[in-house]
């Protein structure tokens, strides 16, 4: 376990990223529960290896969802309507992360899905350089349909009340008012965090980690390789 300022701990990832060798672009999960600092993790990461010379795919599970009507079918606090019915794993696969695999042909698309208007959505394919990292943020992504399609696996951890108080604070800097507070406290307790929780039950995210940020203290977190990691020193 290693505490040190937020530069030491990107620089670290990054030092991770570049000793994972792979003929085909580097695909990166960043998971962690909402507000935990997924986003901000990786897009500083972004910037990091991109200064490095190496180029940077960005995409996160938000652009990855089922249309409302389906992932709310259980009920909008539905913990079992959010682990398993928000987001479109298969396209995910099919779209982004199989064609950037062993045996994929490049060619990417880094969304399905149009929040603001609640349409799937087709952005043109790309094709990525052998030699590219993909930076992915979201939730559920050590789950069983998609641990094997990962070639680094960081979890990003935070205590869950926590994370309840990061959503309010962002939602005040946002709106400039607390009249969210109770909508978030109640979508938190009723739906992300008991969703977390089913998450960890069944399929134990920190066990398949390769590294576990602990980003409670966010110019001092602290980090640990896993021992089943194939990372021997970041």
């Amino acid at each position: 376990m290693v505490q040190g300022t937020r530069g030491e701990l990107i620089s670290r990832l990054a030092e991770a990223i570049r000793s994972v060798t792979a003929a085909h672009p580097l695909r990166v999960a960043i998971d962690g529960p909402p507000a935990a600092g997924k986003t901000t993790l990786a897009d500083e990461l972004a910037v990091v290896l991109h200064a490095q010379g190496r180029d940077i795919i960005r995409a996160t599970i938000d652009d990855f969802l089922f249309p409302r009507a389906q992932r709310y079918r259980r009920g909008r606090y539905s913990a079992e309507g959010c682990y398993f019915d928000a987001h479109d794993h298969a396209a995910l696969c099919r779209v982004l992360l199989d064609p950037l695999g062993a045996g994929g042909d490049r060619r990417f698309q880094h969304a399905v899905y149009d929040r603001d208007t609640d349409t799937p959505c087709s952005p043109p394919a790309t094709t990525a350089p052998a030699d590219a990292v993909l930076l992915f943020d979201g939730v559920f992504l050590l789950r069983p349909e998609l641990i094997d399609r990962w070639d680094l696996r960081i979890f990003v951890s935070v205590p869950f009340e926590q994370t309840v108080d990061r959503a309010r604070d962002r939602s005040t800097a946002l709106a400039g008012s607390t009249a969210d507070t109770a909508e978030i406290e109640r979508s938190w307790h009723n739906r992300y965090i008991p969703s977390q929780q089913l998450y960890f039950a069944t399929a134990r995210p920190t066990e398949h980690a390769d590294i576990i940020v602990y980003n409670d203290q966010l110019q001092r977190p602290t980090w640990e390789v896993r021992p089943h990691s194939s990372i021997h020193k970041i």
